[in-house]
């Protein structure tokens, strides 16, 4: 009987690691990230690698399943830093895997949705970032060169003078625009929201760092 009972156990505790091991997080967990490293539209490339420390803890059915301090890695996948001035900057990231505190790494597809970052920057459904773009400053900056233009055109040549002085006002601070740099910046330390795109079997990765 005491022979039945320790393999009943035996199998049990199987039972309970085998399905410890087949944990899986659904599509759609959402989960935070702390990001360790400054990405930029003038200093990061394509390729390029970069980490994250997970925030809160991500819970399955009670369990702590990725808990806090666990690292984020992944690349960034499109810098985009337009000279003209409609577009905004843009920054692509895409992780690709979670390494637990104990060392386990786990395979990871996912989507930046969000990060505390504000002034007008955004992510877009793609889960890319956005920069701020031309601002209401830049407008009215661009106003002032043409309405300038018109002003001096005018006491030169009369009514006809406003429009080429207009015109001319015009050219000179949209070449302005169309040379100036927009940056999109993520600083280290930014919190980035992210979402699981498929189901993030708990299967440790075989020869990880």
């Amino acid at each position: 009987m005491k022979k039945i009972l320790a393999l009943l156990g035996v199998m049990w505790l199987a039972v309970a690691a085998g399905a410890q091991t087949n944990m899986a997080l659904p599509a759609g967990t959402a989960f935070k990230v702390k990001l360790e490293n400054t990405l930029s539209t003038f200093s990061s490339k394509e390729g390029d690698a970069f980490s994250g420390r997970v925030v809160d803890a991500v819970m399955l059915d009670g369990k702590t399943v990725i808990p806090v301090g666990a690292t984020v890695q992944g690349r960034v996948t499109k810098v985009n830093e337009p000279r003209r001035i409609a577009g905004k900057p843009t920054i692509g990231i895409f992780p690709e895997a979670v390494v637990l505190p104990n060392g386990e790494r786990y395979m990871l597809n996912a989507t930046m949705v969000d990060t505390n970052l504000r002034n007008g920057t955004d992510v877009n459904t793609e889960g890319q970032f956005k920069g701020d773009g031309h601002d209401a400053k830049d407008l009215t900056e661009i106003g002032f060169g043409t309405g300038g233009g018109m002003l001096i055109g005018g006491l030169a040549a009369g009514g006809k003078g406003l429009l080429i002085g207009g015109g001319v006002g015009a050219t000179l601070t949209v070449a302005h625009w169309l040379g100036k740099r927009r940056s999109a910046l993520l600083p280290s330390g930014t919190e980035l929201m992210m979402e699981l795109s498929r189901p993030l079997a708990m299967t440790p990765e075989t020869g990880g760092q």
